[in-house]
């Protein structure tokens, strides 16, 4: 049985604030595409890896040759590649396969719907989703909902909506500086064993070897010392060297 959308309550984010300011270096550069527009399609196609991608997974071996030859004769719209690019096996290799739900529907509606999620609840709400009707279901009701369809509509590549609020010093940070994994992604690697000294892959010498070793330099420093004393000694003329 599908289980009902979890209902969460929308709160004020940047993106839900009318802005009057002049764009800057904190405005997203909008990349729109209409049917009639046949002059390039490089700005567009790139635009829209950077945002499903993101630069740390943005590389040639993840690029989707079919959906853009689609986008290139017009089969399909900017919004079905967008939405084919975050369904690749690619993209789920990278994020759904290596985080959890939560983390992975906080992933998806930022760089689908241009937001932060609202809160733990909407979170929730989505993993939901995802865990009862699948990733590709999951994907598809974020790029069909009423919010990217306002915003974004079928020629528009997604991007992080208004970063900046007035009376703040700063504005939120983009969306390409969060991190690739979760603390929960993390813990299971450390307990794995991936962070223990002994597993980064460096060549260590046998235990004997390194006992040998030890023991040099144990007496290189004794002998370094009593070479130091005895330099002080023969200064002071308590001895002859």
């Amino acid at each position: 049985m599908t289980l009902p959308k979890l209902a969460y309550a929308p709160r004020s984010q940047n993106q839900r604030v009318t802005g009057y300011e002049i764009g800057g270096d904190e405005t997203a550069k909008t990349y729109d595409f209409q049917p009639a527009d046949r002059r390039d399609y490089e700005p567009i196609i790139a635009a829209a890896y950077r945002q499903i991608f993101h630069e740390q997974q943005n590389i040639t071996y993840n690029r989707q040759v079919k959906l853009e030859s689609q986008l290139r004769n017009g089969s399909i719209t900017v919004r079905d590649f967008v939405a084919g690019l975050a369904k690749s096996p690619a993209f789920r290799r990278y994020n759904y396969e290596t985080n959890s739900n939560y983390r992975f529907a906080r992933i998806c509606v930022q760089r689908l719907l241009g937001r932060e999620v609202y809160n733990d609840r909407e979170s929730m709400a989505w993993s939901i989703q995802i865990a009862t009707q699948g990733v590709d279901a999951f994907i598809d009701a974020l790029v069909n909902s009423d919010e990217y369809n306002d915003n974004f509509g079928d020629y528009v590549v997604p991007h992080q909506r208004r970063r900046i609020l007035p009376q703040r010093a700063i504005g939120d940070l983009p969306f390409e500086r969060m991190a690739r994994y979760d603390q929960a992604h993390l813990q299971s690697l450390r307990r794995l064993g991936y962070f223990d000294h002994t597993n980064y892959g460096y060549w260590q010498p046998p235990e004997f070897a390194q006992k040998v070793w030890l023991t040099i330099a144990l007496l290189g420093g004794v002998t370094l010392t009593g070479g130091l004393v005895a330099v002080a000694l023969a200064a002071w003329g308590y001895i002859s060297l």
